[in-house]
């Protein structure tokens, strides 16, 4: 957690909402279905085979918030630590990398099996649980609006997005209304990988420090000075969070370590079945030739190795998100695993629903001319990856 239970529970005190006012917390709680139907995963390694045995005979009340804290002192809720005092109640809580940035098999049942570490959680509504906090003013100080605009924003994201700039630059909103978050991404496949994000912040490391100290609000180091920018970034500006310097530091010892596990998370390969193998061979030539998809996804990373980015003109996009980073650039994502993370649509921000849509922007915007048979056989690579 990095220390960041001073923010999630001490501070906004979310613990207290997830309890319920019949643990000594507030509110209705949070049982297991409604965690589950928020996103939130069980790892079913954590449960002892008893309690699996009670689950498998409807034997668990699966309603009752006090489910889910047994299940937070089991540690079993997949990047939720909860923390609790001498007589088992829940005092404090705090949250890991692997919330947004890992999800499980359910092999057990949904939303509860195997951990799959790496993997985007698209399911996950952040803003949502993030909502249900009864002190929301630190947030709504800091970008000096009400709590219920501060409520509006977060449920605007919805399922498997998050805004990692609104504490810095303040745009809630695109132009057009729609909401600003962007789809979480995979922490897997990124060994070779430049420039993190979908907008190309930073290296990996950069990224880790960014987000554990300005986003999880872990108690550590982060600088740069890139964000102290008055124009494009007023709130960050304002608030310092661009030169943190957090005592006790619980986050730079540990970026080494968390960087040379994240290289060494591998793109799973897809199931068996899920694409048309024959028409994949195809789809790879049109991928390395006509469709010319492979001049920026650089096979075997899929990705330019250097310096992975382009002007929105260049995609055949508009600029908002590009414009809320120091790049001012989208990144070309790397598309292996491409399979695990089809929920919400495509590009940063999900505009694209299918790869489909994808292909026909990218036939469009670069007049490629391809056929309805190479669209089609390119899809079925692109599930291959």
């Amino acid at each position: 957690t990095f220390g960041d239970e001073a923010w999630w529970g001490d501070t906004l005190k979310l613990h207290q909402a997830i309890a319920g006012a019949r643990n000594g917390g507030v509110g209705p709680g949070v049982s297991p279905k409604t965690a589950l139907a928020v996103g939130l995963k069980v790892d079913a390694d954590a449960l002892p085979g008893q309690v699996k045995s009670l689950i498998r005979a409807g034997r668990v009340n699966l309603d009752d918030p006090a489910t889910t804290l047994a299940l937070l002192k089991l540690n079993a809720v997949v990047g939720v630590t909860g923390i609790f005092d001498g007589a088992g109640n829940i005092k404090s809580m705090g949250v890991q990398c692997a919330l947004c940035h890992s999800t499980v098999d359910d092999s057990f049942a949904p939303g509860i099996g195997k951990r799959l570490d790496g993997w985007a959680n698209r399911d996950l509504n952040v803003g949502l649980i993030v909502s249900l906090a009864p002190n929301l003013t630190p947030i709504a100080d800091l970008l000096r609006v009400d709590v219920a605009t501060v409520k509006a924003v977060l449920t605007s994201w919805g399922p498997g997005r998050f805004d990692a700039e609104l504490d810095k630059d303040g745009k809630a909103f695109r132009p057009d209304g729609g909401q600003a978050g962007t789809l979480i991404p995979p922490a897997f496949g990124l060994a070779g990988v430049n420039l993190h994000t979908w907008t190309g912040f930073g290296s990996v490391p950069y990224w880790n420090a960014y987000v554990a100290v300005t986003e999880m609000h872990g108690s550590g180091t982060f600088f740069d000075e890139r964000l102290s920018d008055r124009v494009q970034y007023p709130v960050s500006e304002r608030s310092g969070s661009w030169n943190t310097r957090g005592t006790p530091d619980l986050v730079t010892a540990k970026l080494p370590a968390l960087h040379a596990y994240q290289l060494g998370l591998k793109a799973p390969k897809p199931p068996v079945g899920s694409f048309d193998a024959v028409a994949a061979e195809r789809g790879k030539e049109v991928f390395d030739g006509r469709g010319k998809c492979a001049t920026c996804h650089v096979p075997p990373l899929f990705t330019e190795p250097g310096h992975n980015l382009h002007t929105p003109a260049e995609m055949g996009v508009d600029s908002f998100q590009a414009d809320r980073s120091p790049t001012r650039m989208y990144r070309t994502a790397p598309l292996a695993g491409l399979w695990t993370h089809q929920k919400g649509g495509f590009f940063h921000d999900g505009r694209f629903a299918t790869l489909r849509d994808v292909i026909e922007h990218y036939d469009g915007n670069f007049r490629l001319g391809l056929n309805e048979q190479e669209k089609a056989d390119l899809i079925e690579y692109l599930k291959s990856l």
